[in-house]
């Protein structure tokens, strides 16, 4: 189950891949999908096959389009396929639903990143 989510995302332009997700209200204090999703994701999608990475980096994604980016963590207590964001992002009506959601590609990503002073904890490193 884990490749499905990540090819579920398919390239949309230069910066975004394109992918529906469950979104829905959930109990943490970030956005989060399943770990084995977000490591599938990041080893797919974001690792460029040299040497040793990270996969535990965060994702960079968008609903529908519209909004902020946020980054996106792994967490082992969403179902796998289900985005699950915190009560302020959940201020949509249309929440639970499927929706469109936008990837930021490696590129993309860590400008967004950078330029949120994200800072990586290295400790995490392995």
């Amino acid at each position: 189950m884990c490749d499905r989510i990540a090819r579920m995302f398919e390239r949309f332009s230069s910066s975004y891949y394109l992918g529906r997700l469950y979104v829905r209200l959930g109990d943490c204090d970030r956005p989060v999908i399943h770990g084995d999703d977000h490591e599938r994701v990041n080893e797919r999608l974001y690792a460029s096959g040299d040497g040793v990475e990270r996969l535990d980096a965060p994702l960079v994604m968008k609903l529908d389009g519209e909004g902020a980016h946020f980054p996106v963590h792994g967490d082992d207590s969403v179902p796998s396929g289900t985005l699950a964001v915190p009560g302020p992002m959940a201020a949509d009506e249309r929440l639970p639903d499927r929706r469109e959601v936008l990837l930021a590609t490696p590129e993309r990503a860590g400008e967004l990143l950078r330029y949120a002073g994200y800072a990586p904890d290295e400790s995490a490193r392995t």
